[in-house]
Formats: structure tokens, sequence, C-alpha cells
């Protein structure tokens, strides 16, 4: 086997945990308790399990699974063999699991027993746990086993296709290198203040990038104490921090959200929870607001980006959000970031427009896309999709998505300022705002909403008028009972145009 000894691979990173702080422990999930020196020999085990079913370096490893120390090892264990590593939401089923499964080529399915069925004919599949000797990753775990593959994964070669979470189009294969997600973790540690003191609670999915790459591998890489936990469940959070276990924790608004209004949250002592990380979508304003009232003395850090660049961007860290609680930050150590127009030409600070992107952080294209993959990456640089505003001393404000700005009778809405407004109202719980077809107004600013207790229409439409531009206010709201998300907690805005584009009514949905 031929080592490149400059090579910097995702693997990598827990050996060296492994050489510098052996016995430390690395990771707790389900009882168990893995050191890192146990943590990286499983790694090179579960390698060499995932090579005995006659894979070859650069074929596809799906993992359908759902949060677990398996699920980790898995993905480890593919990034150490040379295979690319495809993690896939474990809600998809039908052809939308199909889709993904299929535009990869994945050679083989990692998936849990629950899951088995849901696979599609024609795909192998193995388990990640709960088999017996060698019927699944863990159980394979019990005999310890060398890898030495034949040729060492190298740092420009591919680790993982980070599926687009499909918020307005079909999703697309992200193809992430070692490199890019190695450049993406220095990045977090520096943005982040993440110290291997810090005891991180890891409850979202695995399988979104956020979660697996800006928090739990560079957890590992400093050397923390890390607890994994099948979901964001509101009471096991508090129990953990209570016991002095937990005392870092990322979440999307809506995580947050649940948490602040969970009937035990006024009274837990959370004191230990010293750092609060929040992204994957927009924070309201006034959400925001009324948790750092609640937990003044926690360090708040608001991280934005996206799948593509691995996903950290830029950070707005606790110091910064006084007179800034809507900015998503500033620029991370390797991301270079600038606002421009329609043609590509950087605008002055304080003019909205599209962000884009150079980095090292940054994919190599969309698997088998190759016209997305030029479009996104074109002039030298990547195109987000993001409106947003950089001010003067560099931070960066964002707007909306390009593609959910509304064109209200020929003038430009952005649905983020409509929907802070909103979130003011004590009758609002969570609130989207979208723009659908409309014979007058071409699209029609429509609040789709979350009700807390009673409210009704003509309330919630003078309100917004009270707060807004008349242009700017909902010409409807509708009532529903949830929003649809993804599994990172973003709104999908693209349902509910498919949903309500020919609802004319003011009646309430739910019934409809």
């Amino acid at each position: 086997m031929t080592t490149d000894v400059r090579s910097s691979t995702v693997d990598g990173i827990v050996r060296r945990s492994a050489r510098r702080t052996p016995e430390r422990t690395a990771l707790r999930y389900s009882g168990r308790t893995w050191t890192y020196a146990g943590l990286d020999a499983a790694v090179s085990t579960a390698a060499a399990w995932l090579s005995a079913h006659g894979l070859r370096p650069g074929d596809r490893v799906a993992s359908y699974g759902h949060n677990s120390d398996a699920y980790l090892i898995g993905f480890l264990a593919c990034a150490r063999a040379g295979f690319v590593h495809v993690p896939v939401n474990q809600n998809l089923t039908g052809e939308d699991l199909a889709y993904i499964l299929g535009q990869s080529g994945s050679a083989l399915v990692l998936t849990d027993p629950d899951l088995t069925g849901r696979v599609p004919e024609g795909f192998p599949v193995r388990l990640l746990r709960d088999g017996d000797g060698d019927d699944s990753l863990l159980s394979a775990l019990d005999t310890p086993r060398p890898f030495e593959p034949a040729r060492a994964p190298q740092s420009d070669d591919l680790v993982q296709l980070l599926y687009t979470s499909g918020t307005t189009a079909l999703p697309k294969g992200a193809m992430m290198t070692h490199r890019a997600l190695v450049h993406e973790y220095v990045s977090a540690i520096a943005a982040l203040d993440l110290k291997a003191g810090d005891r991180p609670v890891h409850s979202l999915p695995l399988y979104h990038s956020a979660q697996m790459h800006v928090f739990l591998l560079p957890y590992l890489a400093v050397g923390a104490e890390n607890t994994i936990l099948d979901a964001p469940d509101a009471a096991q959070i508090f129990d953990l921090v209570e016991a002095g276990r937990a005392d870092s924790l990322f979440a999307p608004p809506t995580v947050w959200i649940g948490l602040s209004n969970h009937p035990e949250f006024p009274t837990r002592d959370l004191g230990a929870l010293r750092k609060a990380y929040y992204g994957a979508s927009i924070m309201p304003v006034p959400v925001l607001e009324r948790l750092r009232t609640r937990l003044p003395g926690l360090a708040f850090y608001n991280c934005f980006g996206q799948s593509e660049i691995g996903p950290l961007a830029t950070v707005l860290g606790p110091d910064e959000h006084e007179g800034r609680m809507d900015s998503c930050g500033r620029p991370v150590l390797f991301v270079e970031a600038m606002v421009v127009d329609e043609s590509g030409k950087e605008v002055p600070d304080g003019t909205a427009g599209e962000v884009v992107y150079r980095s090292p952080q940054l994919c190599e294209g969309y698997w088998d896309k190759p016209e997305e993959s030029a479009e996104a990456f074109r002039d030298g640089w990547f195109h987000s999709g993001d409106l947003a505003v950089r001010d003067a001393e560099g931070y960066f404000t964002v707007v909306d998505r390009v593609k959910d700005v509304i064109n209200s009778g020929g003038v430009l809405v952005a649905s983020r300022q409509v929907e802070d407004a909103l979130y003011t109202h004590p009758g609002v719980a969570e609130a989207a705002v979208v723009g659908l077809p409309d014979e007058r107004w071409i699209e029609a600013v429509t609040a789709v909403v979350v009700p807390r207790g009673e409210v009704t229409e003509a309330e919630l439409l003078a309100y917004a008028r009270e707060k807004l531009a008349h242009f700017k206010a909902p010409k409807r709201v509708l009532f529903v009972d949830e929003l649809p998300r993804n599994a990172s907690g973003k709104i999908l805005k693209r349902e509910l145009r498919d949903r309500f584009g020919s609802f004319t009514s003011s009646a309430d949905p739910r019934s409809a």
C-alpha cells in the first residue's frame, strides 16, 4: 500500500485523536461507550467487513438508517476503505428513496431492520445493527480485524455524496472530497469554539451534513466527549444537561422552538448548557429573543451554509448578536463570499444580491449532473441561490432564497420579512410565506400559519398591515396543523406552493 504522508482524510480524524488520547471517551450511544482507541479499531474492523462484500474503491455505499454509533462507524469505515458514502434520509420511501439510490448508483445499502422492507428490489442490503455474527456491521465488531487497503484513500478522493435537501427541485448529489470536508472541520472548530472539554449532544439526523460535518466530526477531531441521541427529545436533552453530561447543543429553529415551548423548559435547571448552536433554516428574531431572555448566560451561535460547502459558510458569534440578530455573520476561515447581481458583478454594500463563494470546502460539482454543475459553478464562483445583503463590516444577512422571493404586482417581496412580522403575533406558532398564482398580483403574498390558540385570518391580515408596507402584507392567510419540513428543519415551500397553488378560498385548508 502506498501512502501519501501529506494526505488528510476524514477517517484520519479519529485515528489522530486515538493516538493523542486513546482512553478518552469519544462517544456514548444507547448504553454503549467508545474510547477513541476503541472507535478507531472499530472503524478498521468495519472497513474490512465492508470490503468482504465485494466492494471496490469508488463504489457508492448508501446509509439508510437511524442515528446510532453503527451509523457513524459505517461512514468512517467507508472513508477508510475508499468507498463513497451516500447518506439517505430514513424518512424517504418509494420513488424518493429509489431516486437517490439509483441516481447515485449505490452498490450496497446499509440499513436498520425496521427499514429493510422499504429498500427497492435490486439493491443489496446489509444491516447496520441488530444482526448475528457477520449479519450486521455492529455484530461484526465483536471480532476485531485489521485493515490495510490496497490503495490508501487520498485527500482529493470522493468520500461522500451529500444530496441537497430538494426544497425547490429534485435533490442533487454534491460530490465531497476528503480535502473539502477536512477544511470545513477546521473552519467549524475555529468559528464555533469547539473544545476537547466540551460535552456536545448530537440529536439531529446524522445523514444531515450539519450534524455530521459541522459538529460530530469536528468534535471528534478535537477529542471531545460526544453523545448521540435517536432524536431531539426534550426530556432526554434536559436530563443530560442536568446530569452534567451535556453542555452544547445544535438544533434548527424548529427544535429550539419546541424546547422553549416544552412545559418543563421554565423549571428545569439548564445552567450547565453553555453553547447553543442554531442553523439549517432562518431563526425568527422574536424566537431568538425569547430564548436569550430565558437563558441569558448561554452563548448563541448562528451557523449558515449549504450542503455544497460542507456545509458551514458563515457564523454569527455570541458577541456579535447585539443589533445583528437577523444576520448570519461573516464567512468562516476557509470561505470567501461576496454578493452579486444577475450579471455576476459585485454589488455595493447594503444592496441585495445572490451570495457566491470560493472555498476549498466546496464540492466538486453534482454527481452525474454536468449541466447543473456548470450552472452552479460559473465565473470562478459557486452560486448559492441565497439572496443576501452584506454590510460595511462584512456581515451577511440572508433576505431569502432567490427562488422564494415573491413577485407581487411587479414588486419583489422577501418572504422572511413577512414571516418575522407574523412571528411577533402571539397567535402564530409557526409561519411560512409563499407566493401563489394570482390574476391580479401575479403572485399573491400568502401566509401559511400554524396557529397558537384562537386566531382568525382577518386578525392576522390586519396585524400584518400595521407592521408592513401595504404591498408586503399577505393577501391571504391559510391555517394548517403543521408545516412540511425536511429532516434538517427547513420548511419545504415547494410543497406549500404545490399544495395551495390553486387554493383561492380563505377557508381553513385543514378542513378542505
